[in-house]
């Protein structure tokens, strides 16, 4: 396992899960199965590309603002990181083709895994799901009921239809049909010293004019064949997949749900937000009314943290 400390309390790790390279990144207590700390993580379930690094600013928030007081970790999907010199993408070959763990059901069973492995059975959990993440979650709640969950906060929730999307329409032919024509330009990018890569990562995000530039080096980290090619991979899985709204398990947590949607996000349109909203009108279901982008890490990752603890916070007295 390699590891790396990064400021205010933070750690990088890379680990085997169901095979594949995985990284963890934590703000606060680093092995939960030591000490007398309130048992409670926060969890972050990404989107896709599922690398932690783009949540670091938001993590960190998250954590000062919970006053230090419960473990706030994030851990990547199979094979969205670039492994440490220590490391390979897969641990062993042989045994890969068997569950797809870059697939989205192996991603499902990532996740599961990684609590089994890592989090102690006793451990109440707050997840929050960003994008696609928020459908990993549902799974996971459907597939082991009993996990100690106590919320799960679904921020901008890629949950049904995402073919059917303005995004999905452009991005399924991509995904789908197309993404091996990426493989060569992103090979040859991939060549260049990051120094350059970096600056084109700005370049591309010049447009935003609070850029979170702690999101500059995992974005740099994705010009990687193996990576990029998870990533894609995952995401055409998700346009065949994802289909229809999973009502069922949604009703059967509802208490513990809270769903944030866009009011201009082109993965999970306004329309999906009526729906949902009209079919669990008990629900604690949201529209933003703050032009908060899906990408929310970007140059919102602080805002959204401070609006997770608002929704939350008559909560925590209880998990305490």
């Amino acid at each position: 396992m390699g590891s790396s400390v990064m400021k205010d309390e933070a750690c990088t790790e890379h680990l085997y899960c169901c095979g594949a390279v995985t990284e963890v990144l934590k703000f606060g207590t680093r092995n939960l199965h030591s000490g007398n700390q309130p048992k409670v993580l926060f969890l972050i379930i990404p989107g896709n590309p599922g690398v932690v690094g783009f949540y670091k600013t938001f993590m960190q928030t998250l954590h000062q603002t919970l006053g230090r007081r419960y473990p706030v970790w994030a851990v990547s999907h199979a094979g969205h990181c670039v492994p440490p010199d220590t490391m390979d993408m897969i641990e062993d070959p042989t045994v890969m083709a068997v569950g797809d763990v870059f697939g989205l059901n192996g991603q499902i069973e990532h996740k599961l895994a990684f609590l089994t492995e890592h989090v102690p059975r006793d451990f109440r959990l707050v997840l929050v799901g960003h994008s696609i993440g928020c459908y990993l979650i549902l799974e996971m709640m459907k597939r082991d009921p009993e996990l100690q969950v106590v919320k799960s906060v679904m921020l901008f929730p890629t949950i049904e239809r995402m073919a059917a999307t303005p995004q999905g329409r452009v991005m399924t032919p991509v995904l789908c049909r197309l993404r091996y024509v990426a493989y060569l330009p992103i090979f040859l990018l991939s060549l260049l010293p990051d120094v350059l890569k970096a600056f084109m990562v700005k370049l591309v995000f010049g447009g935003l004019r609070s850029l979170d530039h702690s999101t500059v080096p995992p974005a740099v980290s994705l010009i990687n064949v193996d990576t990029a090619a998870n990533a894609m991979y995952m995401g055409s899985q998700e346009m065949l997949e994802v289909l229809e709204r999973d009502n069922f398990t949604i009703n059967q947590n509802l208490d513990k749900l809270v769903f944030y949607y866009g009011a201009s996000d082109h993965w999970c349109p306004v329309q999906y937000y009526q729906e949902i909203k009209k079919k669990f009108p008990e629900g604690d279901i949201r529209l933003c009314s703050r032009g908060i982008r899906h990408a929310f890490v970007l140059d919102a990752g602080k805002e959204v943290a401070g609006m997770i603890f608002e929704w939350i916070r008559k909560d925590l007295q209880t998990w305490s």
